[in-house]
């Protein structure tokens, strides 16, 4: 090409603004620095890769992916969730937890169903019909909820649950339930909580738990819409909170004042030694079903 005929077209193209120097070049080109890897591309490559059973992951604050794991996490499994995190290099935060992730559910008082027992989480209603609701993993156990452990003061019907994937039923009263089923939370120290609204949660935000195994237990958000792979399967979309938690106390409720939050799913560690616990949202449940909390 003549040097008259590539002048020209330099001109053309600047003209047009796609060249900015008004000159050509030779050489290597400069590539451009690599854009960070998105927290999603991470969460579902460990979908993918490694839904192993004591993991869970969520995306902290800082746009890091945070993943945890359990002391079942040995060997093999733990080489195959690092082979995944590894490729990540400091886009991921690895955190061991003390115990082991599982459903808080044992046999035993509160709500009984099956060989089960769980606690309830809110009393809500449609109209003038009234329900209350609870954990998935202890709606699928049994179709039918007493109020105490010889099973003869009948509570309700499960007339939907959803585990896993999420972590919610609904139990419809009974015509046959004789007691009352008011709007509040029971706090444990002989008062109770009023509940008027339901309300997503944030991080940080202050929260108590109420459960019938170990009562009522406060702490704060630590993280939202955490994975958690339990042996039973893999539940998405929980908040993640500091609060401990124990068998049996699954279904109950996690509130922030007047604040409906959310329901027990499960978690790891103890109230001796302090544990992390995940809550199934409850504005998912309640607009699932078309009821409120009152």
């Amino acid at each position: 090409m003549k040097l008259r005929s590539v002048h020209r077209i330099t001109s053309i193209l600047a003209a047009a603004g796609l060249v900015a120097g008004a000159t050509l070049t030779s050489g290597p080109a400069t590539a451009s620095p690599a854009a960070p890897v998105q927290p999603a591309a991470i969460t579902a490559a460990l979908a993918e890769e490694a839904s192993i059973p004591g993991t869970a992951w969520m995306t902290g604050p800082d746009g890091r992916v945070i993943v945890s794991y359990d002391s079942t996490v040995t060997g093999a499994k733990f080489a195959a969730l690092t082979a995944v995190t590894k490729r990540f290099a400091d886009r991921v935060t690895l955190e061991k937890l003390p115990g082991v992730l599982s459903k808080h559910i044992n046999g035993g008082s509160a709500i009984y169903g099956g060989g089960a027992r769980c606690s309830l989480g809110f009393n809500v209603r449609s109209g003038t019909t009234y329900y209350f609701l609870t954990a998935g993993h202890c709606g699928n156990i049994a179709s039918t909820w007493y109020a105490n452990s010889s099973r003869t003061q009948i509570l309700g019907n499960v007339t939907g649950s959803s585990f896993p994937g999420n972590d919610y039923a609904i139990v419809k009263y009974s015509s046959n339930f004789t007691g009352t089923h008011p709007g509040s939370v029971n706090l444990y120290n002989g008062s109770n909580q009023d509940i008027t609204t339901a309300a997503e949660a944030y991080v940080g935000e202050p929260v108590r738990r109420s459960g019938s195994t170990t009562g009522l237990r406060s702490g704060s958000v630590t993280g939202l819409n955490a994975t958690v792979n339990y042996a039973e399967g893999t539940v998405t979309g929980l908040i993640r909170t500091n609060v401990c938690a124990e068998g049996g106390d699954s279904g109950g409720a996690l509130f922030d004042g007047t604040r409906a939050l959310g329901l027990t799913s499960g978690g790891s560690g103890n109230c001796s030694v302090g544990g992390t616990t995940f809550y199934q949202p409850v504005i998912e449940v309640l607009n699932r079903y078309g009821v409120n909390v009152y």
